[in-house]
């Protein structure tokens, strides 16, 4: 199984920035963590600050992954071009928020990419990334997610 992790913007800075919501462990470190947990499945791994970059690597694996686990910040709120990237590949994405989105400002509560993705993970913190591991390999095995 491969699954293809994109992060968007200020997603670099996890660790550093507003570690009271984002918690104060860079992404690289908890992605070590995840690739011994999950050493059956090839993980990668990218992260754009840049939206077009973004569109781009949903398009380049979105084809040949068996999944895609998308964060894409603040473009979660704004990028139409990002929801139409999402309907265009067969692969299946997960949205994924570290914090509570509707615990938070308003306009944080309405995302452009969510009617195109597979679900939604949202509030567990950095641990929301590997409930959508878990997730796509429920849904890679054609089973129904457990209730």
């Amino acid at each position: 199984m491969k699954i293809q992790i994109i992060n968007g913007p200020n997603l670099n800075l996890l660790g550093k920035r507003e570690p009271e919501v984002y918690g104060d462990q860079s992404f690289e470190e908890y992605l070590e963590g995840l690739k011994k947990i999950y050493s059956n499945i090839e993980l990668s791994y990218f992260q754009s600050n840049i939206e077009g970059e973004i569109i781009d690597k949903i398009h380049e694996v979105g084809f040949e992954y068996d999944g895609i686990i998308l964060n894409a910040g603040a473009y979660t709120h704004t990028s139409i071009a990002i929801g139409d990237a999402i309907k265009s590949v067969t692969s299946p994405v997960i949205e994924v928020h570290i914090s509570n989105v509707y615990a938070r400002e308003e306009f944080r509560h309405h995302s452009y990419i969510s009617s195109s993705c597979k679900g939604i993970i949202s509030g567990f913190g950095i641990y929301s990334y590997s409930l959508a591991i878990k997730a796509l390999q429920e849904i890679g095995q054609n089973r129904k997610l457990p209730l």
